[in-house]
């Protein structure tokens, strides 16, 4: 009777977790893949998909079609919700069914990272980020719907709330939503309407810190300002968020307290791991940083528990950056530690990255890239941008029809996934008129309620 296969279970099917998969498909082990969504989101151009360039299905590729020619590889739609690590099993909560039960003999945990409030939760509701496919969704709706609201309102100052855009935090996803809200505005929606200029919009990003892009270094983050306000969006730095609501943000920098009647706006200020990180942590005894990542060992493994690794963004090693190089690089170093475990044993070896470098793109012909210490801007750091972000995305399909939404939004002017409905056009404008505070009830479900004749 031939031994038992080597278990490896995987929770996450994001960057981290899926080349874990995919290095694992020739290995002699059988591999089941857990993710609450049933997609591989490339998740650094959710923000194309807010402003109407590419489509979710473009960036979110079915992790089953993904992984279908990988026949050691099960994939479950599920939410992993306890991790047993003496007895080396996990729960996880299904839409339909008892929960999952699974034992593993190897455990990869990457579940990434989710948005921080900083202690204001309650935001989510009138500021939501970029983090999943129904964030782009949800902004893109508020986005667009602004625009029709616009075209709809008598008074010329409700008028100027709804073309008022604030984008919230100064990274990479800051900048390049507050970039493209500017482009669309100013180009794909000339002479759409009648009783407004979408060129009229006013688009304000605000950092906290004193500059934007400021891990790019001095110089690339002066011409990345530099940049944004050449196109017409209005840069704060040294400005923090005091309140948000429906109707305004409040807002104080150098200048003092600042109320600006604004509809719609995109939180792009900080990041928070997994709660999975916070129970391997209670779990295994390691510690956590303030951001919630797991302190892991060199190989990315627990402490005392060399058979469970937490990679990517969950994971806090080396200060390490929180990209999807990263992830990607530590995914792939656990399967392959596991692998040769699996084939050969020996000892586990120290994971080391690999730094591809920092870009993020300001506009059409227009980003900043810093790779090994060279720094290129403009239209050349534009082109490496292209390049980079098609050679990660997944699979040929989506590469060409990224291209060609590229060279039609960028060298044209069509964004042709801007489809939203009723609901999210005026769900905004209902809110605010009835008052309603973010975290008092809702918002879907009261809109449900009012009159639709």
């Amino acid at each position: 009777m031939s031994a038992a296969r080597h278990r490896v279970v995987i929770v996450g099917g994001g960057f981290g977790g899926l080349f874990a998969a995919k290095f694992l498909r020739r290995a002699p082990v059988d591999v089941t893949l857990i993710d609450k969504t049933n997609h591989h989101l490339f998740q650094p151009l959710l923000y194309q998909c807010a402003t109407g360039i590419l489509s979710e299905g473009a960036i979110a590729p079915p992790l089953r079609q993904v992984l279908r020619k990988h026949g050691n590889v099960r994939v479950e739609l599920a939410n992993v919700s306890d991790i047993d690590l003496d007895a080396r099993r996990l729960r996880a909560e299904r839409p339909l069914g008892p929960p999952l039960e699974i034992e593993y003999d190897s455990l990869i945990v990457a579940t990434g990272a989710a948005g921080s409030y900083f202690g204001h939760d309650e935001y989510a509701t009138v500021a939501p980020g970029l983090k999943t496919v129904d964030d782009a969704l949800e902004v893109r709706a508020r986005i667009f719907g602004a625009f029709e609201m616009a075209e709809m309102e008598e008074d010329p100052e409700a008028q100027r709330a709804w073309l008022t855009f604030a984008v919230v935090g100064g990274g990479p996803t800051g900048v390049e939503v507050a970039g493209q809200i500017t482009e669309l505005a100013h180009r794909s929606l000339k002479r759409n309407f009648r009783r407004i200029d979408p060129a009229s919009a006013r688009v304000i990003l605000f950092d906290a810190g004193p500059a934007v892009l400021a891990a790019f270094g001095n110089k690339l983050s002066a011409t990345a300002e530099r940049s944004l306000e050449r196109i017409g969006v209005e840069v704060r730095t040294g400005t923090r968020v005091n309140e948000i609501s429906y109707r305004d943000i409040t807002v104080e920098g150098p200048d003092g307290p600042e109320t600006i009647p604004c509809h719609v706006k995109v939180w792009a200020a900080g990041v928070t791991a997994s709660p999975l990180a916070a129970m391997l942590a209670k779990a295994s005894g390691a510690e956590t940083d303030r951001a919630g990542r797991i302190a892991v060992l060199p190989d990315c493994s627990l402490p005392g528990h060399p058979e469970v690794f937490a990679v990517g963004d969950m994971m806090s090693l080396e200060k390490l950056p929180g990209v999807a190089e990263v992830a990607m690089q530590s995914g792939i170093h656990a399967a392959r530690t596991i692998k040769r475990r699996v084939e050969h044993g020996g000892e586990s070896q120290p994971f080391k990255y690999r730094d591809l470098g920092s870009m993020a793109s300001i506009a059409r012909f227009s980003a900043v890239v810093d790779f090994k210490g060279i720094r290129v801007s403009g239209f050349p750091g534009w082109l490496m941008w292209v390049f980079v972000h098609l050679t990660f995305l997944t699979g040929f399909k989506n590469r060409f029809t990224a291209l060609y939404r590229w060279v039609t939004a960028f060298v044209g002017k069509s964004r042709d996934e801007r489809t939203i409905s009723i609901q999210q056009a005026s769900a905004r404008v209902i809110a605010a008129r009835a008052g309603v505070r973010p975290g008092e009830e809702d918002l879907s479900r009261f809109v449900e309620r009012q009159p639709t004749g």
